[in-house]
């Protein structure tokens, strides 16, 4: 749902559930020039909370390793990058561009 959501908002998929020993990456498209890692968050109803509230330090430390691993192994070198969150509570999207700064 949510890369449909994306594609739809005119970004490329790139790769989908991306793994390696530092963490996952839920999706990562390029947006023009901007390489993009996207966590997303799916909340059946608002009892359990918002969505993007889930995505934490701990979890943005964990996504920025694994972003730092794949631009490596593929050779992307340092292009522009950004930390989305695509956050879906119930039948409602919202995407969070920009949500997060890498974290070390």
């Amino acid at each position: 749902m949510a890369a449909a959501f994306l594609e739809k908002q005119g970004l490329f998929i790139v790769a989908r559930n991306f793994r390696c020993k530092s963490g996952e990456i839920d999706l990562i498209a390029r947006d023009g020039k901007y390489l993009v890692f996207v966590e997303v968050k799916y909340r059946r109803g608002k009892g359990q909370g918002n969505a993007s509230a889930a995505v934490d330090w701990h979890k943005q430390k964990r996504i920025s390793q694994t972003a730092g691993f794949f631009l490596l192994r593929y050779g992307y070198g340092e292009p522009p990058c950004r930390f989305d969150v695509v956050a879906i509570d119930g039948k409602e999207v919202q995407w969070i561009k920009n949500a997060f700064d890498y974290c070390r």
